[in-house]
């Protein structure tokens, strides 16, 4: 195995690791418990009452 081979391989195994520690940050983030509150305001303010333009 040449140079050029070894850093294929090293570069395909550490973008699937990081891959998979960034989705499971993103989930860990999103499922945080002090993260509901707003989560579920940022939900309640995308259908608004008001039905004008915002400004």
């Amino acid at each position: 195995m040449d140079l050029h081979d070894a850093l294929i391989g090293f570069s395909k195994s550490f973008g699937l690791f990081y891959l998979i520690a960034l989705s499971l940050a993103v989930l860990v983030y999103a499922y945080w418990p002090s993260n509901k509150k707003w989560f579920d305001q940022a939900a309640r303010n995308v259908v608004s009452d008001e039905d004008r333009p915002c400004r």
